[in-house]
């Protein structure tokens, strides 16, 4: 058996009850955090809460030699940890495919998703968002790549909310800042309405909202942080940003 478990958003704390009782019950535990992290903890303090030794394999060691962890789930129950939910990048997906090659059975446990959560923190209608996209670091692609601005023009087109994931490079503990992407997309998208969201899940997130050049020069704390691009707020959307994201009302005109 192997069991794919989503650890939520933030701490040790944001796995569910079933996620908790399905590591409980495993033989042996692997996790990977080369796709997201929880800053909000360490791999000891989640250790220490579930009562469990946690291997943390690369992103090789999931992609390219998953075998340690096919074989624990031939011989006995294995569980593999990810935060966020499970199953939202594909590097999951070829895990679980590879076990259905080798007749192990395969269970899912679903977490809390950034994109639940942004729709939740802004009062965004979950409906209306369109493609996700992310914006990788500017030195990654020269600046911002095309296929970005093409996600989100493609939304905005259809009037559809755009959600806009942060680039992360775990093994340099290196996060995209809200201020920064903003100050990335400002031009090209000619300063439209955004929304950052900073550690989603946490006890004090921020969800700030203002044209993405102002939000280029504020600063939002430590990561995770998050960004939306707006469609045009439904009156009960812009009172949710004015109320909760201290939107001014000329961000909207």
């Amino acid at each position: 058996m192997l069991s794919f478990i989503g650890l939520g958003l933030y701490d040790e704390r944001s796995i569910t009850l079933r996620g908790r009782d399905t590591l409980t019950e495993a033989d042996s535990v692997f996790a990977e955090f080369y796709t997201s992290r929880l800053v909000g903890t360490t791999l000891d303090h989640l250790e220490a809460l579930h009562e469990t030794d946690i291997e943390v394999r690369d992103r090789a060691g999931v992609e390219q030699n998953p075998e340690p962890i096919l074989d624990a789930a031939e011989t006995g129950h294995a569980a593999f940890l990810t935060a966020g939910d499970t199953m939202i990048s594909t590097t999951h997906v070829d895990l679980r495919m590879r076990a259905h090659e080798r007749n192990i059975e395969t269970r899912i446990v679903h977490g809390t998703t950034a994109q639940t959560a942004a729709s939740s923190l802004t009062g965004l209608q979950n409906y209306r968002f369109g493609k996700a996209t992310t914006l990788p670091f500017e030195e990654t692609h020269g600046g911002v790549p095309d296929s970005v601005l093409a996600t989100i023009r493609e939304n905005r087109t259809r009037d559809l909310h755009s959600l806009v994931y942060l680039d992360i490079h775990a093994d340099e503990e290196r996060f995209m800042t809200g201020d920064v992407a903003a100050e990335l997309l400002t031009e090209p998208l000619e300063n439209p309405l955004g929304v950052v969201i900073g550690r989603a899940g946490s006890d004090d997130p921020v969800v700030r909202a203002d044209r993405l050049s102002t939000l280029g020069k504020e600063s939002f704390g430590a990561p995770l942080h998050l960004l939306v691009i707006p469609a045009t707020c439904h009156p009960l959307e812009r009172e949710s940003l004015q109320t909760f994201a201290d939107a001014p009302q000329s961000a909207f005109e």
